[in-house]
């Protein structure tokens, strides 16, 4: 089970939201790649990175500041945020990011999912964020009427590397993941899951570590408010596989 640090950059700094409302943040790093050199020194293997800058104006706007981290971290990366177009995610793998995150085009845009999914099958990760049981798109601020188990079986037969699913009412709050939903989610579909929203602990890592179709958990404001000893949890990572 991985264990995923998270950098989300808006206005060029590494912030976290509350339930993301972009309104409503805390800046932890001014200098992003401060942040990935932590993540780094520590031997995390993925790093999960979000333009949120991008997510709500459809475009990369930090797409050379996440060069820069991609250039400098030495792991995988994942990316999202903005990516509405093969030519911005070909961009993306051309400066090295390993799997490009699909979010409101999941929901807007299957013809160009499908494509990206049919073009690089193991490197498009699939990114549903729920709201009151919904999906929710356009960085968070449009709620649509598909459930996640529905959206996600509705790219039956196309191939991706994983899907995130993250639980908005608790993303940033510190509330504990979601993972009942979490857990069921893995079970109704074909793709393996990363956790995301509240985590809180080393307890929501232990209640997913060896669950059926879970491949990992998102970590960020647990980690930058001291909640969660990330060392630790990378220890539980090599123990759970």
């Amino acid at each position: 089970m991985l264990i995923i640090p998270a950098i989300d950059l808006l206005k060029g700094k590494a912030v976290r939201l509350r339930q993301g409302d972009m309104d409503d943040f805390t800046v932890y790093f001014d200098n992003p790649l401060d942040a990935a050199k932590q993540f780094a020194d520590m031997g995390v293997k993925r790093l999960h990175i979000v333009d949120l800058d991008g997510a709500k104006k459809g475009e990369a706007t930090n797409f050379d500041l996440i060069e820069k981290i991609v250039a400098k971290a030495g792991m995988d990366i994942e990316v999202g945020g903005g990516i509405r177009n093969m030519d911005r995610l070909k961009a993306y793998f051309n400066i090295g990011v390993k799997y490009g995150i699909l979010g409101t085009v999941v929901v807007k845009d299957p013809d160009f999912v499908k494509e990206a999914m049919k073009t690089y099958p193991d490197r498009i990760i699939l990114g549903v964020d729920a709201k009151d049981g919904y999906v929710a798109t356009e960085g968070w601020y449009e709620k649509s009427g598909v459930t996640a188990a529905e959206l996600i079986n509705s790219y039956a037969g196309y191939t991706a590397e994983s899907v995130i699913y993250t639980d908005i009412a608790r993303d940033g709050m510190l509330t504990g993941i979601n993972t009942e939903a979490t857990i069921k989610l893995a079970d109704d579909i074909a793709y393996p899951v990363i956790a995301s929203g509240g985590l809180k602990g080393i307890e929501d890592i232990e209640a997913l570590a060896g669950k059926k179709g879970i491949l990992g958990a998102i970590t960020g404001k647990a980690y930058y408010e001291g909640k969660i000893d990330l060392k630790q949890a990378l220890k539980l990572q090599e123990n759970n596989g």
